[in-house]
């Protein structure tokens, strides 16, 4: 088990309400004691009573306040009469040493003259005149106000993103909520962690290495690139190289999110960034990473139709500014990812900012070996656990796939009570992440099952009868998922495709549906995913990559991606229509072509059929049995060199 990275545990941590709560409890105590003892509430007198106390020799002392307000002390003798029972005790039963009695007087003249009358005929002991501060009022009239003022700034520390980072209370909400890495502590990350991605790790390792050794690159006249901005599909490892460089270049490491910059008041992100340089300046050299930039750095003035985007701009254009603006940064480099550089402005990804773009792509057979070994070091294995073998059965993963593959075998592994993961488990898992959780508690009626099994019976003989189809691995008619059957192909590799390729895939996308109709003479909703993936196919021929006679060498892909805020198509209403011809004869040629197939080779259709319906689970070696081996067939079992 990792420890906590938490140097104090057990410190106490003070909530803001047990302050507040202090300091009306320390308020009302100071109410209090100004008060007297605050434990009794002295009686009322009227000016005759007190005369007649007074010519009783009743009251043994006289205090006047302000010359305004007379405090009244009994006696021991007159507190034990009846008269004065009520305030003889305090509230807890004690005897009550005073004030008894207060009452307002007139004249403080006459009232005075009448206290030394008294003292001179022995009927009161003392008397004193004395200036009162009314702190206890003062004090409860400014205590709403107290509480009011604590509430708001406890609100307003909540508005503005609590007690975290830089934005923790209201007077800091412009300060950048970038965190510094230590790297002796924080980052643990290197360039070994980092399996696959030779070409990214290079350029990377090269702006590490200005930061150490400045002067190979300034002695020949060079200048280091003020950005790198790292773009690629989700999964593929940017973040990671993002770490890795924390944890190598033995820099100030500043690291945060585009959406930190973005806040409900006003001017907030660009002050923010604003902070941000100014904290990399002050440790420069020094590096900067904003994570997921497209947050803010999205193209200014686009799909803008309510005018909301002004603060975005506002801090786009101050992180414009400090990058290259008027005032150079002096060794502050700039690392971003993306997987959306199309939607960035083009200001920011012109040389002088970003001047650097390094492409993270998916890994291929032997970069998703190297990945596989380092995700496999921490877990249980079998000896002799063939990487390359796994790398082959996971094509088009990224390294954020393997290491979900990885991590799901081992659950596999010890949900079956296994004591090391072997190579079954990396192939449950795969299937797992692919096709689902498998629902073997579904209902399925027999002839629903026949008909799943003669669909997927037909994807796997069409695809077995074509060259250029991907070839088969696995058949399965078990629920699973969404899909009631699925079949696994183990797809070659390729960087261009032709068009004998593309409409091999596309015969045996429509093998399922073809061998329903060959079979059943009638069809089912059971090839809806076909469909859509064989019409996104055919489309892509037409209209994207130039591949139909009747349209010709025309392309209607526009890769900046600003296509989609158009209202209109790029092409007339008659090409519309010979494209939408052109894909649907496309389909049904193809789709025609697999019934012939099949209605040559219909018997191994059943055969194969009433085997998957019997086994539920069908591997190449059945299908080897009935068609024999495929003369074009590739060794997939070759070692990756």
């Amino acid at each position: 088990m990792a420890k906590e990275n938490n140097p104090n545990p057990n410190k106490f941590k003070v909530s803001p309400w047990l302050v507040y709560t202090s300091v009306i409890l320390i308020l009302l105590f100071i109410s209090i004691t100004f008060q007297g003892n605050g434990l009794n509430e002295p009686g009322q007198l009227t000016a005759s009573k007190f005369n007649e106390y007074l010519q009783k020799g009743q009251i043994e002392k006289v205090i006047v306040y302000n010359k305004t307000e007379a405090e009244v002390f009994l006696n021991a003798n007159a507190i034990k009469e009846v008269a004065h029972k009520k305030v003889s005790k305090d509230v807890f039963d004690r005897e009550n040493k005073g004030p008894h009695y207060t009452f307002d007087i007139g004249n403080d003249q006459i009232f005075q003259n009448k206290l030394e009358k008294a003292v001179a005929e022995g009927k009161l002991k003392d008397f004193s005149f004395l200036p009162k501060n009314n702190w206890s009022d003062i004090l409860i009239s400014l205590l709403p106000i107290i509480i009011i003022i604590a509430v708001w700034i406890f609100i307003m520390r909540k508005m503005s993103g609590g007690g975290a980072g830089g934005g923790g209370q209201i007077f800091n909400i412009g300060k950048s909520k970038a965190k510094l890495f230590d790297e002796k502590t924080d980052i643990k990350t290197t360039f070994k962690d980092v399996a696959g991605l030779e070409g990214a790790k290079e350029e990377i390792q090269e702006i590490v290495e200005f930061l150490k050794n400045p002067e190979k690159y300034t002695n020949l006249g060079g200048k280091i690139p003020k950005g790198a901005l790292l773009v690629g599909p989700p999964g593929t490892g940017k973040t990671l190289l993002a770490k890795a460089v924390a944890g190598e270049a033995q820099v100030p490491f500043f690291s945060l999110s585009g959406s930190d910059f973005v806040e409900m008041f006003v001017g907030v992100g660009a002050s923010r960034v604003r902070d941000l340089f100014k904290q990399a300046k002050e440790k420069s050299p020094a590096i900067i990473f904003i994570d997921e930039i497209d947050a803010v750095g999205r193209a200014r003035g686009k799909s803008n139709m309510s005018g909301g985007n002004d603060e975005r701009e506002n801090t786009l254009n101050q992180l414009l500014t400090e990058m290259d603006g008027f005032g150079t940064n002096s060794n502050v480099i700039v690392l971003a990812a993306t997987n959306r550089a199309d939607v960035l402005d083009k200001a920011l990804m012109r040389a002088g900012r970003f001047d650097r773009q390094i492409f993270v792509d998916l890994p291929d057979i032997r970069e998703r070996a190297e990945i596989f070994k380092v995700h496999l070091a921490p877990l249980k294995k079998i000896e002799g656990l063939d990487t390359d073998f796994l790398a082959k059965q996971t094509p088009g993963f990224s390294g954020a796939d393997i290491a979900n593959v990885c991590n799901e075998a081992a659950l596999i592994a010890a949900r079956n009570n296994k004591s090391a993961v072997d190579k079954q488990d990396f192939l449950d898992a795969v299937d797992r992440i692919v096709g689902g959780l498998e629902k073997k508690n579904k209902i399925v009626t027999p002839e629903e099952k026949k008909a799943i099994a003669i669909h997927e019976a037909g994807h796997a003989t069409v695809s077995w009868m074509l060259e250029h189809a991907a070839p088969l691995i696995k058949v399965t008619i078990v629920p699973r998922g969404q899909s009631l059957g699925a079949a696994w192909y183990l797809p070659e590799e390729r960087l261009i495709v032709r068009p004998d390729q593309m409409l091999d895939e596309m015969c045996a996308t429509m093998g399922g549906r073809a061998a329903e109709k060959v079979t059943f003479d009638r069809i089912s909703t059971g090839a809806l995913s076909d469909l859509e993936k064989v019409t996104k196919q055919a489309r892509a021929m037409v209209t994207v990559y130039g591949l139909n006679d009747k349209i010709g060498n025309v392309t209607y892909y526009d890769s900046t991606g600003q296509s989609e805020y158009n209202f209109s198509k790029p092409y007339s209403e008659e090409t519309a229509k010979v494209i939408d011809e052109e894909i649907s004869l496309l389909i049904e040629s193809q789709y025609q072509r697999a019934i012939q197939i099949l209605e040559d080779n219909k018997d191994k259709l059943n055969q194969l059929a009433n085997i998957l319906i019997e086994k539920e689970v069908i591997f190449k070696d059945d299908l080897e049995a009935i068609f024999g081996k495929r003369t074009f067939d590739k060794n997939l079992e070759e070692v990756v060199s």
